[in-house]
């Protein structure tokens, strides 16, 4: 039998630890045992699946993975929670521990062969800081994730899950679009945090593509969207001119393209990023 972590359990983890929650690591951690049952019912976590979670902190969102019958890979880049963590799991849900495994890494930085398994979801609760950059390094790392659910900040899931034509949407939502879908699905409210965090957060699903968006190579694809948002305010003919070349040259590439040359990045769709990209590409 599984025992979720509840707010004095976490004040008597961190007081044991002498943990300090930092701003620069993110660390606000949940000790609300229903959004924990809430956030892995919206994960779609059910038994044998392999999970990836990024920053487990002190364990309360583990506990409720495993309680559901998962496998999972936990990392995280505090090595004092790191090294607690599979304690707390043993204590709390002995006959789970063994489908735990825990990883003291920056997840930046992880690779596929380090994982004992390749995982099929993510789970995360991130800081809105390297949010966008971690799952966008694990989606290019690990094509065995077909889904994701991370804790974000409220404007990061807002830009993660914008649509073209929105005022928000930018380089995090075209990369994700890159990959699959993306949509804000559930607000969490502060109290459910320690400690309470002075920013409102959400809970982004993603769900990847079955088959790519597009054939071109995404690095080039990358390379126009970081181009066309650097100067956002900019029309694509004069944004894109350093990476085309000249502004005239720009212009040629986006008319061959099937693009307005004054139409401006946000409102393209990640498959007319693709078509610029491949244009260069073409007369290269």
């Amino acid at each position: 039998m599984t025992t979720l972590l509840g707010p004095a359990e976490i004040r008597g983890l961190a007081a044991e630890l002498d943990v300090r929650p930092t701003k620069r690591l993110g660390q606000n951690f949940v000790h609300d045992p229903n959004t924990v049952r809430r956030i892995v019912e919206l994960a779609g976590v059910a038994g044998e699946d392999a999970v990836l979670e990024v920053g487990p902190g002190l364990g309360s969102l583990t506990l409720g993975l495993l309680a559901a019958g998962a496998r999972v890979s936990a990392v995280e880049i505090d090595p004092v929670l790191a090294a607690r963590l599979p304690e707390t799991v043993a204590e709390r849900a002995p006959g789970d521990a063994a489908r735990l495994t825990v990883l003291e890494r920056d997840a930046l930085r992880l690779r596929a062969e380090e994982l004992p398994e390749p995982p099929s979801t993510l789970v995360a609760n991130l800081p809105y800081n390297v949010a966008v950059p971690v799952v966008l390094h694990l989606l290019a790392e690990l094509p065995s994730l077909a889904r994701a659910l991370v804790m974000v900040q409220t404007e990061v899931a807002d830009r993660m899950a914008a649509g073209p034509g929105s005022r928000i949407y930018g380089v995090p939502s075209v990369k994700l679009a890159w990959y699959g879908t993306a949509r804000k699905v559930a607000a969490v409210p502060r109290a459910v945090f320690w400690p309470v965090p002075n920013v409102d957060s959400a809970l982004v699903s993603f769900e990847r593509a079955a088959e790519p968006v597009t054939s071109a190579d995404r690095d080039a694809v990358f390379a126009v969207v970081d181009a066309a948002f650097a100067q956002r305010r900019k029309t694509l003919r004069a944004a894109l001119a350093s990476w085309a070349g000249s502004a005239a040259r720009a212009g040629e590439l986006l008319q061959a393209a099937g693009v307005d040359p004054g139409a401006r990045g946000e409102q393209l769709t990640v498959r007319e990023f693709a078509q610029i990209a491949e244009q260069r590409h073409s007369v290269a």
